[in-house]
């Protein structure tokens, strides 16, 4: 099996990823970013963009992505095609494996692995994806303004997303299978106040409909799970809001992670426990979850990283440079 050494290596290849690549680059530590199995990140499924600064119109996730690669790259970034499956973090240099049998060490570790959203599985949900289903109301509530939506979920995130979007929309409606919320009771109390906000309790989303050209969504089939009876709702987009999956699974039990996997960091930097491992982007933000804070903290895990292997250059043990 093949071995390969850097002093840095990045896994993940979203804005986090490839900012800090790029940062990195340019600061002379010559980054290896290891691409992982959705190279460019959850964009790479969005189609306009209109709140990255920078574009006065609305650009295309995947050509965003394809950019910030390019743009990587010339500055002297090295980019694999692997998927990690194995790490230790207890050694050093860091040992990484990925799934084809290459071996990857480092000196210092930045992890973007980013999150996916949660997604009901439904074929027609795949279907109409970036055509009126999406999972996050801030990045494509915007195309909404004036129409009718609906989201799914229970959940802060679901209430969070229908406060949004009950700015923008001429209505909304949440689907939720139980009774009851689990939000916050505070965020529940702000819905409902809400004269444009109404909740189906007790129901679930059977199929989501629509045309095919263009591809839009048109209306829900929705089942009441008390009497098993099928109704439409007629609604121009779905927002689901069933929560964030991070890709974290490989660091279960090295690194302390928050609720739901999210890896925990230094507050006010990307500095994780284990001098030199570092954690930006959607793998450790849970409130913001956009690709300009995720872009933001690839840079400062880029200066973090640097940082830690000038010390480490001078001497300086691992913990005492981290410190530094």
């Amino acid at each position: 099996m093949a071995h390969t050494h850097a002093r840095l290596v990045i896994i993940g290849s979203g804005p986090a990823g490839y900012t800090a690549a790029i940062y990195a680059a340019r600061a002379m530590v010559e980054p290896l970013l290891i691409s992982g199995f959705q190279p460019g990140g959850q964009l790479m499924i969005t189609t306009d963009v209109e709140n990255y600064p920078g574009f006065a119109e609305a650009i295309q996730g995947p050509w965003l992505m394809e950019q910030m690669r390019l743009q990587a790259e010339h500055v002297g970034t090295k980019i694999v095609s692997e998927y990690i499956t194995k790490v230790d973090l207890n050694v050093r240099p860091f040992r990484l494996e990925a799934d084809s049998g290459e071996t990857y060490t480092c000196d210092a570790l930045i992890i973007a692995t980013g999150a996916q959203a949660k997604w009901l599985g439904l074929p027609s949900e795949a279907k109409f994806q970036g055509f009126g289903v999406s999972a996050c109301a801030t990045c494509d509530g915007f195309f909404f303004r004036g129409k009718d939506v609906t989201v799914v979920g229970g959940g802060n995130t679901a209430v969070e997303e229908a406060l949004y979007l009950a700015n923008l929309a001429k209505s909304v409606t949440v689907i939720h299978r139980r009774g009851e919320f689990r939000a916050e009771r505070i965020l529940q109390e702000r819905l409902f106040k809400h004269p444009n906000v109404t909740v189906k309790w007790h129901h679930a989303v059977e199929e989501i409909c629509g045309s095919d050209a263009p591809p839009s969504v048109t209306h829900l089939r929705l089942k009441d799970l008390r009497t098993g009876e099928i109704v439409e709702q007629p609604t121009d987009g779905l927002f689901v809001a069933i929560g964030h999956q991070p890709a974290t699974a490989i660091f279960e039990g090295q690194l302390p992670m928050r609720h739901g996997g999210y890896i925990t960091v230094t507050p006010g930097t990307t500095a994780t426990e284990i001098p030199g491992v570092f954690a930006a982007g959607d793998v450790t933000d849970d409130v913001y979850r956009q690709a300009i804070t995720a872009a933001g903290m690839g840079c400062m895990a880029a200066l973090e990283a640097e940082k830690f292997l000038a010390n480490l250059d001078v001497g300086e043990s691992p913990a005492k440079a981290a410190a530094e």
